[in-house]
């Protein structure tokens, strides 16, 4: 199997996973890459996973299932485009002989889901959309900081070999805020400079690690010392552990 990062629009990747015959890809806000990738790979495109409704994660479907027949794949719980087979957390997904696991993993949108694979060639895969990102995680639009959270520690459970595979190029930005929380941390000085040398080759810095991500992402440790001692800091009324995601979280917003 081989995974793909297409990119599209100014800081999107749609994810393409293809066995050299078939393919499934992830998020399609746009149908142009991911059909100009089709012919130049010769490949077949059999099913589209789709994690949440907002457009740029969207916008492709209903092109490429006109031009492909691919069956499309969604949140039960969100606007999507028809037709499709909604989903829910613990509902599984049959693609190019792989079977993903649905997880429910609201907080960005209500509904967000992400899709895990365990029998992926190499390592476990993850196709988080905008829920986890590399050294940061998505924007709470409809979701709560506790539903954010849960979600978080969920995909923070998977084995650590998984690769993450967000939907946004968001990792420098999100590294400067994270070295903010957690100046002392050399894992994350590390990662930053080995990510500003990839992105000034104009190479991806993702797929991460569910490893490296639990090392260097503030949103996966808002329970050690270092970075609540950082968020009250920031907000000397956050306590427990939601106010203090939600504190941090809210200064992410502010950085």
């Amino acid at each position: 199997m081989q995974l793909i990062p297409l990119p599209a629009f100014t800081d999107n990747y749609i994810w393409m996973v293809h066995d050299e015959r078939r393919a499934l890809v992830v998020d399609p806000g746009d149908a142009q890459p991911v059909l100009e990738a089709l012919q130049r790979l010769s490949l077949q495109l059999e099913a589209i996973l789709v994690t949440h409704h907002h457009g740029d994660h969207t916008g492709g479907v209903a092109a490429l299932r006109a031009a492909t027949g691919a069956q499309v794949f969604g949140p039960a719980r969100e606007p999507m485009p028809q037709p499709l087979t909604r989903l829910s957390g613990g509902d599984k997904v049959e693609a190019l002989g792989l079977t993903f696991k649905v997880m429910d993993v609201p907080g960005h949108t209500a509904g967000h889901i992400a899709y895990y694979c365990a029998d992926a060639d190499n390592a476990p895969l993850l196709f988080c959309g905008d829920t986890l990102f590399s050294a940061g995680c998505g924007r709470l639009f409809e979701g709560s900081p506790a539903q954010m959270l849960a979600s978080l520690d969920a995909l923070a459970a998977l084995p650590a070999a998984t690769r993450v595979c967000c939907a946004h190029e968001y990792t420098l930005s999100n590294l400067k805020f994270a070295c903010a929380v957690e100046p002392h941390n050399q894992t994350l000085a590390d990662y930053l400079a080995s990510a500003t040398s990839l992105r000034l080759q104009q190479q991806p810095t993702l797929p991460s690690s569910i490893l490296l991500e639990q090392q260097i992402n503030p949103f996966l440790r808002t329970r050690q010392a270092t970075v609540i001692q950082a968020v009250q800091a920031f907000d000397a009324s956050a306590r427990d552990e939601v106010s203090i995601f939600a504190a941090l979280r809210q200064w992410k917003n502010q950085y």
